[in-house]
């Protein structure tokens, strides 16, 4: 992982770690690395944490978040006299970027002899027991990872000085509150704790009153864009009936043939099936998903690294903490449920200083949510209509045409590399126009390196009876008794309920229909497309019974468990 920071021999006027406080030791460290100048987060976070404040950050993904809250922490670790317990715990939500940060943390502390350690799932247990057992300054670990070391006691709080929530929202996100309020509630109340958040939403706040104090607040707001220039991600959206999705992301695949991207989907299923579908139309595809094993993802990982894979499908989960250079687009195969895991997924391009494409491929039900994300991120996104057959094959023809182009302008085109084939146009020319053997030419080119176009035309929305969807499918409720549910509009007088319970505790859609016709309040021929995913389901409902549907529902079970009801969050 890359960090943004200062060198000590920055030009006069600029932020330098040296005018913070750092002492010499890191700051001999952060030279030898040949960092430049700190972002503004660490230019805010590190004097008052250096002073022992608490902190409340919030700044999004690739502002510097490591070094603000590492920094800090490796000057009181060398302070510490070491008793074999950290004195360090930093919780992070995936294993990758507890990788990152234990590497970032190690590079930040050569010559001081702090020692730290990554734990986190999906590696044996007993390979992390014999360094904790040892001793270590400083621990990086997930949540549930660390929570099972501090039952099983090999890891200890009670030395703790102390306690990093990095991405917090995204670890309440990944449904870690239980593990985070047990381990806020095990460790000591004299600690210092630091809490970064791309977003601050209330159950943050939350965490602030009870377990943080008198914290700084730190928000750092995204880097605004000159009068006249483009910002950094290009956002853009299409507007595509739901069953001709993979379809429509095939097309823009092929418009823009992007070096290096990532494709979020929202369950496993669709990641392998997404990822199928791509390799059949000649893409380089790869799924990343929490159903793999640390040894795949790691392969996965490399495959992306080194160009060998070109599009890695994947769900927000897995791809959390992901850095990876070369990345150009990131395309969003459907909206995820909140507009702030919209602006974790962008975040993967545009960073540091990079440009990068967000492309969406939405459902004309979804509009709406398109407004929510551009308030949010006070950035434009572009909807544009789906190209053509027809534009495909101008681009392709272009692409030739550049390809062309690039030969004839090299410095020797008039010279040995091309006159093997100079021989062949003179000896066609006796007998063809010239012209004609250029176009004959560039055909034979054109249709050896381009791939087959879908003559396909895919309709635009509101075309067809379909157009929102086939139901029935993909986890909607079809068939069998109840199936008056499928007559429910797919327009802009319905609304999409959340509930909390999906395939992992064994709901089906017509658990949910049933549960709905018997207890919401509304007539079964209502009841629009349900989708159930692993962890949580969403059901169409008109717009005017939403509420009530919540309101009467709130004590009911389903499958014996209750489920948290409410509007899908945009």
């Amino acid at each position: 992982m890359t960090e943004t920071l200062a060198d000590p021999s920055a030009e006069a006027g600029s932020p330098t770690f040296s005018g913070l406080g750092l002492p010499n030791s890191i700051l001999a460290s952060l030279k030898s690395l040949g960092y430049k100048e700190p972002t503004p987060i660490q230019t805010e976070a590190i004097p008052p944490l250096l002073a022992g404040r608490d902190l409340l950050g919030q700044a999004s993904t690739g502002t510097g978040k490591t070094a603000a809250f590492a920094l800090p922490a490796l000057v009181r670790v060398d302070a510490h006299e070491t008793s074999g317990a950290p004195s360090v715990l930093i919780l992070v939500p995936t294993r990758e970027l507890a990788v990152q940060v234990q590497n970032a943390i190690h590079e930040y502390a050569r010559g001081s002899g702090a020692s730290v350690l990554a734990v986190f799932g999906g590696q044996p247990i007993g390979r992390q027991l014999g360094p904790l057992k040892r001793g270590v300054d400083i621990v990086v670990a997930t949540p549930g990872r660390a929570l099972d070391h501090i039952r099983r006691k090999s890891l200890r709080t009670d030395q703790l000085q102390i306690l990093v929530l990095d991405e917090a929202d995204e670890m309440l996100d990944m449904g870690f509150a239980e593990e985070l309020e047990a381990i806020l509630e095990g460790t000591p109340e004299s600690r210092q704790t630091m809490l970064f958040s791309a977003t601050m939403p209330a159950r943050i706040a939350k965490i602030a009153r009870q377990h943080m104090n008198d914290p700084v607040r730190i928000e750092i707001s995204r880097e605004a864009v000159a009068q006249g220039e483009s910002p950094r991600i290009r956002q853009t959206a299409y507007f595509v009936p739901r069953n001709h999705k993979a379809a429509a992301l095939g097309r823009v695949l092929d418009m823009e043939r992007p070096e290096s991207a990532i494709v979020f989907c929202r369950t496993r299923y669709e990641v392998d099936q997404l990822a199928e579908s791509l390799g059949s139309r000649g893409y380089r595809a790869d799924s990343l998903h929490g159903g793999m094993d640390q040894q795949q993802r790691d392969r996965v990982m490399a495959r992306l690294r080194s160009g060998s894979t070109e599009l890695l499908v994947a769900t927000d989960v897995a791809a959390r903490g992901l850095d990876v250079d070369q990345l150009t687009h990131v395309f969003n195969y459907g909206l995820p449920t909140g507009a702030e895991q919209y602006v974790h997924r962008i975040g993967r391009v545009g960073r540091a200083g990079r440009t990068g494409i967000a492309i969406t491929i939405v459902e004309p039900r979804e509009k709406r949510h398109i407004k929510a994300i551009q308030r949010l991120t006070k950035l434009p996104v572009s909807v544009e209509v789906l190209p053509t057959v027809e534009d495909l094959k101008k681009k392709r023809l272009k692409d030739t045409e550049s390809a062309l182009v690039e030969i004839l302008e090299k410095p020797d085109a008039d010279g040995a590399e091309l006159a093997p084939y100079r021989s062949v146009i003179e000896s066609l020319s006796s007998g063809f126009e010239p012209a004609a053997v250029a176009a004959a030419a560039l055909k034979l080119a054109h249709e050896t390196r381009a791939q087959p176009v879908d003559e396909s035309e895919i309709p635009p929305p509101g075309a067809g009876p379909n157009s929102g969807g086939p139901r029935g499918k993909a986890g909607n409720y079809g068939k069998g008794k109840g199936g008056k549910g499928n007559r429910g509009k797919q327009d802009s007088d319905r609304t999409r309920l959340f509930f909390s319970l999906g395939s992992s505790a064994s709901v089906t859609p017509r658990d949910l229909f049933g549960a709905i016709a018997n207890e919401g309040g509304i007539s079964g021929r209502d009841i629009g497309a349900i989708e159930v995913k692993e962890n949580f389901s969403l059901v169409d409902v008109p717009s005017s019974s939403a509420r009530d549907v919540i309101k009467s529902m709130r004590n009911s079970r389903i499958k014996g468990r209750k489920a948290t009801i409410r509007l899908e969050r945009f």
